[in-house]
């Protein structure tokens, strides 16, 4: 099931491309489409240029673990993000359906790329292609286009937390980037969403970051209206109405327009919409000289959560010049006060802050309509001034004091473990500071019972100039989370003749529900500034039972793409 939006948006994200196998005969999947409005945002760009590539090993013998083919089986709605070869921003969100024991019986894919002269929409996947899934979650899936080179054939990393739910990233010498991968139910999407979406602006010939948060209902006849804010390469548009009519049907042109109040300096932007299920929606921006991609969630309540939200933030600081990621938590207590038990670590270009997580504190107002603004006083490191707009499970968050474009998500907290004894699933994104490229991380890992050590295998790979690394060996120590929820893990890759470009990270994270960690990089010596999130997995979980959780936004890291650009006449 589809839908389109098209309207004023502007967002942040990048995608990427791959290459492999494939097997079996791939039909166009039958979609349903919506056209909606809005105007989205992007996020932080990254450095880019080239540095060698330690080319593609064996596979390391997989940790224990039962999962197999068996464990895709149905349709996905799937992202990725990042930069392409060249170094511009590229974006694919599509759907596939896996038959269980290997094959891609269905499926079509929106690709936009920078370096395109236009958007691409509807590509059917075709009859090469194929996926597998190793015993540890960890899987790839190929998947073969009408599409010319390099997008003809693209790979896609991943690890699975369970039947209905994984994370991503591509997997070939075409580009990188991270994202999601989503079991698909059906659904007609009704009542109100909050929205996170980012991306880049390259009207000028460069991108510009650019990001947007906000909400809004679809109501009786499709009417929609609400609220987003935006902030383009750090200027910020706070609270602009938004409103618009979703059209459902199978065509593919533009439906509707989204009108934010904002003028026409900003632009008519379409989207399509892939609907995951009824609570959450993957978008997509079809126009040229711009890329955004993001997800909606049903929004619930339009009340601020009170007690901790577990939070991660990532873009650039500074005037928009520094690649920045935060993390930590908020602490509400229900009358607009934001308390000194709050706490954040953070990495701005490489520069991180103390290993103890230094305290703010602040205030939150309630704006209407579900829009909250944040005032954060000092030592929070990345501006003062935020938006917040709840959703089922916590806030979106966007930086609006023109001192940046910092985007994220919190989440309310509901258990403080990390359990020993059991399989993680992790991905990352950003930036490698020394290489000055676009870096993804898929890997897999199993805490020891002892509650100290890790181990698991780990996949790269990075743009520009860069190649896939697979199954390099990784082995580090963890600490459990302290009375706040916060701990870490430290992690080599792989060995000193064939490693990652940072030889393994070190990470801060921050439980959730006890099953998932946001997190940010935070290592010592400042070489990679990136964000991500792992989940306990569960290989048993039924697909439809699994499907029925939400599963949380993944924050989108920094990039920046390489230079000036124009797309080709």
């Amino acid at each position: 099931m589809r839908v389109e939006f098209s309207g004023n948006f502007y967002v942040l994200v990048c995608v990427q491309n791959v290459t492999a196998q494939a097997t079996r005969q791939g039909d166009v999947m039958s979609s349903i489409r919506l056209v909606l409005p809005a105007v989205l945002a992007a996020l932080a760009i990254l450095p880019s240029c080239g540095s060698s590539n330690n080319g593609t090993t064996a596979p390391v013998a997989p940790p224990s673990g039962s999962f197999s083919d068996s464990n895709l089986n149905g349709t996905y709605v799937f992202s990725v993000s990042g930069i392409d070869v060249q170094g511009a921003p590229y974006a694919v969100v599509g759907t596939f359906t896996a038959n269980g024991s290997g094959g891609i019986t269905a499926g079509a894919i929106d690709v936009n790329d920078a370096d395109l002269s236009a958007p691409v929409a509807d590509s059917a996947i075709n009859g090469n292609s194929s996926y597998k899934v190793a015993v540890d979650g960890r899987g790839e899936v190929v998947l073969g286009t009408s599409l010319t080179s390099p997008l003809n054939t693209i790979t896609l990393d991943f690890v699975l937390q369970d039947s209905s739910h994984g994370l991503l990233t591509e997997f070939d010498t075409g580009a990188t980037g991270s994202g999601t991968l989503d079991l698909q139910t059906t659904a007609t999407p009704s009542g109100p969403f909050a929205f996170n979406f980012s991306g880049s602006d390259s009207t000028s010939g460069t991108a510009d970051a650019f990001a947007t948060v906000g909400n809004f209902t679809i109501g009786s006849g499709g009417a929609i209206t609400g609220l987003e804010d935006l902030s383009d390469n750090a200027t910020a548009y706070p609270n602009q109405s938004l409103s618009g009519t979703v059209v459902a049907g199978p065509s593919t042109s533009p439906g509707t327009v989204l009108t934010t109040g904002l003028g026409s300096g900003l632009g008519t932007l379409t989207f399509d919409v892939f609907v995951i299920d009824s609570t959450h929606l993957k978008f997509i921006e079809m126009d040229a000289n711009k890329n955004l991609v993001g997800d909606a969630y049903a929004a619930t309540s339009t009340t601020m959560p009170t007690g901790t939200l577990a939070f991660t933030l990532a873009g650039v600081f500074q005037s928009a010049t520094t690649v920045s990621a935060a993390g930590g938590f908020i602490v509400t207590d229900g009358s607009g006060n934001i308390t000194s038990a709050s706490t954040i670590d953070s990495n701005n270009g490489g520069t991180v802050s103390p290993s103890t997580a230094p305290t703010f504190s602040g205030t939150y107002t309630a704006a209407g309509a579900g829009r909250y603004t944040l005032a954060l006083n000092s030592p929070f490191p990345e501006g003062n001034t935020y938006v917040a707009y709840p959703f089922s499970s916590g806030v979106f968050l966007l930086e609006i004091d023109d001192m940046g474009v910092m985007s994220g998500a919190a989440y309310a907290q509901t258990q403080i473990t990390l359990a020993g004894g059991q399989g993680y699933g992790l991905n990352f994104t950003g930036a490698n500071l020394s290489a000055q490229v676009e870096v993804d991380d898929i890997a897999e890992f199993t805490t020891n019972s002892s509650g100290s050590t890790i181990t698991g295998a780990v996949d790269e790979n990075y743009q520009p100039s860069g190649a896939p690394t697979l199954g390099l060996a990784l082995s580090g120590t963890y600490t459990t989370p302290d009375a706040n929820g916060r701990g870490q893990v430290g992690a080599t890759a792989g060995n000193t003749s064939n490693s990652t470009l940072n030889g393994g990270f070190q990470i801060t994270y921050y439980s959730v529900d006890g099953t998932t960690y946001p997190f940010i990089e935070t290592d010592a010596g400042g070489g990679q500034v990136t964000a991500g999130a792992f989940f306990q997995q569960n290989p048993t979980a039924a697909a439809a039972a699994a499907a029925k959780s939400s599963h949380p936004f993944v924050v989108q890291a920094p990039v920046r793409a390489r230079g000036r650009f124009r797309k080709p006449n």
